[in-house]
């Protein structure tokens, strides 16, 4: 079963993140939301460009500053031009967190895993934010990002005495599913929560006509890359962020 190149993943990925706050300059897509979700607050060089590169990192500089936030580049494979992460780093900006991206044909079994109702929008961000310890802002920037998404979605939780332990986020567009903010409660982890909710995100993609799955995880978290192989998942890419100091 043909699935999507990496580059369409990342177009997947750039729509499946998009918050109200985005401006494109000169083939750049600037995200101005405040939140912990770096890639809903960073530069992403995903078209060409023409502009000198100093006029530009000058001009976003003064947008982030603006905004109240670090200028952040998210460096992936596609990024134009192609000089840009060295370029960047000349110019003081250094390289950190390695996320792996991660794609699966979604296996038709799991369309018979227990069904999970989705959970009401509003009271879910509430329990992601506090599975994360996000403050108030964050949280808000994530309901409205999540709100004027016009794409299908499930969010997804899960419950051990009355209590969220655990929650996702399926997201589809065409055949293609993402996944996002699988967070287990640190006392509640080591109990197959995350493999239960995992799954039920596939069965809520499947049944919402996805037939492939993507992710993105830490590149060092080898427990989370673990159970996402025993649904299929592999590495497609990786991408970083750049920034200075603070960010």
């Amino acid at each position: 079963m043909s699935g999507p190149d990496d580059r369409r993943l990342e177009e997947l990925s750039l729509n499946s993140s998009a918050p109200p706050g985005q401006l494109l300059y000169d083939g750049w897509i600037v995200r101005l939301a405040p939140g912990k979700a770096k890639r809903a607050r960073s530069v992403n060089a995903f078209y060409p460009s023409a502009l000198p590169l100093d006029e530009k990192v000058g001009h976003c500089q003064a947008l982030y500053h603006g905004a109240g936030l670090p200028l952040l580049f998210r460096m992936t494979p596609f990024c134009q031009p192609a000089a840009l992460d060295r370029d960047l780093e000349d110019r003081g900006f250094a390289r950190f967190e390695s996320t792996s991206v991660q794609g699966a044909v979604i296996d038709p079994g799991c369309a018979r895993l227990p069904t999970w109702e989705a959970e009401p929008l509003a009271g879910w961000i509430e329990a992601v934010a506090g599975l994360r310890g996000s403050a108030a802002p964050q949280a808000a920037a994530h309901r409205a990002r999540l709100e004027a998404m016009p794409l299908a979605k499930r969010p997804l939780a899960l419950r051990d005495s009355g209590e969220v332990v655990a929650t996702g986020l399926t997201v589809v567009e065409g055949d293609c599913a993402g996944l996002f903010d699988i967070v287990t409660h640190p006392e509640a982890r080591r109990r197959g929560h995350a493999r239960r909710l995992v799954g039920a995100l596939l069965r809520c993609a499947w049944e919402l006509g996805a037939r492939h799955a993507y992710l993105q995880v830490e590149a060092g978290n080898a427990a989370a890359i673990e159970l996402y192989r025993s649904y299929g998942f592999r590495e497609r890419d990786q991408y970083g962020d750049r920034g200075r100091e603070g960010t």
